[in-house]
């Protein structure tokens, strides 16, 4: 799927990997409790879909990342910060997000939720792009392996416009419109 232009993971190709992920997870997991901690803006649907496969008891937090413009020794600095994470100490946690490629962000998450002292600490990802990563951190579960160029659009994944995340199957290139023509719909009037 890397390096052309227009790539597709159909919605039935995506649904059958999340539940081969599922799979995997409950095997894990034996039926432990799971602690879920999903990222959010752009994991919540592939976080939706893999949790409904998981054969465990699951307990679901969401955690958001803040990027912010901070001073640092007078220099200008970019970071990134989360809110007060749930308590996990002991607890069989699973990171849910939907892209791994620089790994700084999730590294930092994993870190930071591993302050708490969870019994395990795992991240599943929907698409990993190895080709970018800037630190050790590999994916325990992963979707589908990708060209770090690659921009996805749909299944929670939105453009740059921010359309496109209620598309069921994920599209390379794409500007987050569905791809269908508009010819043919009623209007139904202005605003």
């Amino acid at each position: 799927m890397s390096g052309r232009k227009g790539a597709v993971f159909s919605a039935a190709r995506i649904a059958a990997r999340v539940a081969a992920l599922g799979k995997e997870v409950s095997r894990e997991y034996a039926g432990r409790r799971v602690d879920v901690v999903v990222t959010l803006d752009r994991g919540f649907v592939f976080a939706a879909d893999l949790m409904r496969q998981i054969d465990a008891p699951v307990v679901c937090h969401f955690v958001r990342e803040e990027v912010r413009d901070v001073e640092h020794s007078g220099r200008p600095r970019r970071e990134v910060f989360f809110g007060a994470g749930p308590e996990l100490k002991g607890r069989d946690v699973l990171v849910i997000d939907a892209v791994l490629e620089s790994g700084v962000t999730q590294e930092f998450l994993l870190r930071r939720l591993g302050e708490s002292q969870p019994r395990s600490i795992r991240l599943a990802v929907l698409l990993d792009k190895p080709a970018r990563r800037r630190v050790a951190l590999e994916p325990d579960y992963f979707g589908f392996r990708t060209a770090s160029n690659e921009v996805w659009v749909g299944y929670g994944l939105a453009a740059a416009n921010g359309m496109g995340r209620n598309l069921r199957h994920l599209s390379s290139g794409g500007n987050g419109t569905s791809g269908k023509s508009s010819k043919g719909r009623r209007k139904i009037g202005r605003m």
